[in-house]
């Protein structure tokens, strides 16, 4: 009984590994898409700014 105990311990701290692993690329992803939004929303509004100083 205590194999299987220790033997699905192990198998349910492998799993939480690989979900932190999927959870942290998965949080790495969001953050880049949201980086390359703000910075094309802020050069489409700097570049209408400038254009209307003209």
């Amino acid at each position: 009984m205590t194999d299987t105990s220790e033997s699905t311990k192990e198998r349910n701290r492998e799993i939480a590994h690989n979900e932190e692993a999927k959870q942290v690329t998965g949080s790495v992803r969001v953050s880049t898409w949201a980086i390359a939004v703000a910075v094309m929303v802020g050069g489409i509004l700097f570049t209408l700014g400038w254009l209307s100083l003209r």
